[in-house]
């Protein structure tokens, strides 16, 4: 017997949520794809109900997955680094994924856990929680990290290498542009701060990221 597909977020996202807070307890039942299976909890988005700037990675990772938190390992602690750097206030950033649960595989004698990209059907069976993190957050400035994120807010055929630092209207092109209400409707594509991390150069890396985070500074600043 064929296994039916999984039917998205949108069967466990609350419509009359008022905080991000119900939506967090919300997704801990979400089986909207197969990725719960195997992950140890839902990884929701962290930060102030009035924040200016949402920042939106790819998914957790083994760290954020055994945590229950964003951006708690390695390049969440980079990103930390870049955002006061950049002179932005890292306490008034909103982090969060575009797929709110880890997806791996396991290898090795200690099986460790090994990232693994979502794919766009992942990506698109969560876009229901970003959908609602976004009308309730009405962020300044979205930026998104790594191309992963990109493509989810603005399409497969988006490329962060051709666009990073740059400071865009929401574009036509953006999937479903309604359902992702900012309230200046820009957005700002840059590099993933794990990509630092497996930079041949990590200080050329951090910089380029910081720089790019500074163009954001300046238009909350503006």
């Amino acid at each position: 017997m064929t296994e039916e597909p999984a039917p998205g977020a949108q069967h466990y996202v609350p419509p009359s949520a008022s905080s991000v807070e119900q939506l967090r307890e919300a997704a801990t039942g979400c089986r909207g794809c197969q990725l719960y299976q195997d992950a140890t909890q839902v990884v929701f988005g962290d930060g102030p109900p009035l924040a200016r700037v949402v920042m939106v990675g790819e998914q957790p990772g083994d760290i954020e997955d055994r945590r229950g938190a964003p951006f708690v390992g390695p390049a969440g602690k980079l990103l930390d680094r870049a955002i006061v750097d950049a002179g932005l206030e890292r306490a008034g950033a909103y982090v969060t994924n575009a797929v709110k649960h880890f997806k791996f595989k396991s290898a090795g004698p200690g099986k460790r856990r090994i990232h693994q990209t979502p794919d766009r059907v992942e990506i698109v069976a969560c876009r229901p929680w970003l959908v609602a993190e976004f009308a309730l957050l009405k962020p300044e400035v979205v930026v998104a990290l790594g191309a992963t994120a990109a493509k989810a807010l603005l399409g497969p055929s988006f490329r962060v290498t051709k666009s990073r630092g740059v400071l865009l209207p929401w574009p036509d092109s953006a999937p479903d542009p309604a359902d992702f209400p900012t309230a200046s409707g820009q957005i700002l594509a840059t590099i993933h701060p794990s990509a630092v991390l497996r930079a041949d150069d990590r200080e050329i890396a951090y910089q380029g990221l910081v720089a790019d985070l500074r163009v954001v500074a300046g238009a909350l600043a503006g």
